[in-house]
């Protein structure tokens, strides 16, 4: 996966998606003041910086593997604790938070079930655990259309309908093999405008993501081949791309003496 990459590369590639799904995921959630979160795989930190607007600085921890991703977090939400890490193994104390939030994170993680269990033993019991994952599945991503270019161009291409995650029912499946309980489902949608084609293009030859590294892999009549098909599904002029992921919050299982 390429996501050691600038964090300013990103932005350019997803972040007109995130940052708006991000308001929706902390919104859903509705930490309170006096709460501690922490974001998961928190990327450049578009979750993190709403949680610091919902909870200050001092009430919010973030991790992510990416060196950039966390630098780049530090640089954007001062005082919050960022630290380098991976979902599976969480440099946190058990119930150390009252929420734990992953946006986009879940089909990266090596071992989705052991990461959420992660997520789940560093929230309070009672606490709140919840994830966001695009639906590849019913090609509502933000890269779907970039995919069927793809695999109309080239059959054989992979794309990321078998994400982990990225099919109905299939989060809220892994959130109860993780031992999470009151699983709750959501779909959040999010727009993006573009001016045109070359705005929409662009970002994919970053190098980031799945996406990104398919591009990078293509010869030059290849990589044509490719955007000369995504040209022709997409318009011309301005238009817009609407983006759909599936959204579940939990619960942690409450302490023994509370149950």
């Amino acid at each position: 996966m390429a996501f050691d990459v600038a964090a300013e590369s990103y932005t350019r590639f997803m972040g007109r998606y995130s940052e708006p799904l991000a308001d929706k995921l902390v919104g859903l959630v509705d930490p309170r003041p006096g709460q501690r979160a922490l974001d998961v795989g928190c990327g450049p930190g578009a979750v993190t910086k709403r949680l610091v607007v919902r909870l200050g600085p001092e009430a919010v921890a973030a991790v992510d593997p990416s060196v950039p991703f966390v630098e780049a977090a530090r640089r954007r939400c001062p005082g919050v604790d960022v630290r380098q890490g991976v979902a599976e193994m969480l440099p946190f104390d058990d119930g150390a938070m009252d929420l734990t939030l992953a946006q986009l994170v879940v089909p990266f993680m090596s071992d989705p079930v052991a990461g959420l269990r992660e997520m789940a033993r560093v929230t309070r019991p009672g606490g709140s655990v919840s994830a966001s994952v695009w639906d590849f599945g019913r090609e509502r991503a933000p890269l779907s259309m970039f995919w069927r270019a793809a695999r109309d161009v080239d059959p054989g291409a992979f794309d990321e309908a078998g994400a982990v995650g990225a099919r109905t029912g299939q989060l809220a499946d892994l959130f109860r093999a993780a031992g999470l309980q009151d699983v709750r489902s959501h779909e959040l949608t999010v727009t993006s405008a573009y001016a045109g084609f070359a705005e929409w293009w662009e970002p994919y030859t970053l190098g980031v993501g799945l996406a990104g590294d398919y591009v990078a892999g293509l010869d030059a009549d290849a990589r044509r081949a490719v955007e000369a098909r995504c040209r022709e599904l997409l318009s011309a002029g301005p238009f817009e791309v609407s983006a759909t992921a599936w959204t579940v919050v939990a619960t942690t299982r409450p302490s023994p003496s509370t149950a």
